[in-house]
């Protein structure tokens, strides 16, 4: 795997990363679980669209693997890998998940294992230096199988609140955030074919009777994180 950041960084947070998250999601009225499962439904739902069911995922940077039950439950896998530089973060994850076929690893080597139908990385990227993140998406396109997707979900700069929020986050306050077209930009420099990017969580809870229009505001961006769905080549084409 191409070297991202010191694994150190999340060690330290491994036993109590759910209780930092939240003092940035708190001001959304929210838990991690609303936008763990919110994410999983809508890529769901853009994959339902294209006609695929992948049945091997790789969650990369997957932490303590919180978004783990969701990928059975919402996309439907049959097995998984999480990836991620710490030891501690995976020891905390191996210790959680133990009723899921999952398997949790610290390196990507496309030589121990079958490509994957699916990469899905969450609010990842903004924590890796700038001249490491073309190596971490060569890996995960290595990894792809032809025509295997990747879900790029991050953080959006453009949504103020996200940036406040983040700011209240001890392990997110110092992260370079990744703007939307700088995010295309890569993931074709990597050599993935861009599908679509899409703005999603626009309303607190307060304003919950309104997440009904949220679809319909996929292309505005001001959501507090978007998705680029990217594919490794085959026929699929570019829609960007």
């Amino acid at each position: 795997m191409a070297k991202t950041e010191p694994a150190a960084e999340f060690d330290a947070f491994a036993d109590n990363y759910d209780s930092e998250l939240q003092k940035g999601l708190v001001l959304s009225g929210e838990g991690k679980d609303y936008f763990a499962a919110g994410r999983m439904r809508w890529l769901s739902s853009q994959l339902a669209a294209l006609g695929e069911h992948p049945r091997r995922a790789l969650d990369f940077g997957c932490g303590t693997g919180s978004a783990t039950p969701f990928f059975f439950d919402h996309l439907g896998i049959e097995t998984l890998v999480g990836m991620d530089p710490s030891e501690k973060s995976l020891e905390v994850a191996r210790d959680t998940w133990t009723a899921y076929p999952v398997a949790f690893s610290a390196h990507l080597d496309a030589a121990d294992q079958p490509p994957f139908d699916l990469a899905f990385c969450n609010g990842v990227f903004h924590h890796i230096p700038r001249e490491f993140r073309a190596g971490a998406l060569s890996d995960i396109f290595r990894n792809l199988r032809p025509g295997g997707l990747f879900a790029f979900w991050e953080n959006n700069p453009w949504n103020p609140v996200t940036r406040y929020a983040m700011h209240r986050v001890p392990f997110d306050r110092d992260a370079i955030l990744i703007w939307p077209h700088e995010a295309r930009r890569l993931l074709r420099a990597a050599g993935f074919t861009i599908l679509r990017t899409d703005y999603v969580f626009f309303f607190p809870r307060f304003a919950a009777a309104l997440r009904g229009l949220e679809p319909s505001l996929r292309w505005l961006p001001l959501g507090g994180q978007y998705l680029v769905l990217a594919g490794k080549p085959s026929a699929l084409p570019d829609h960007s």
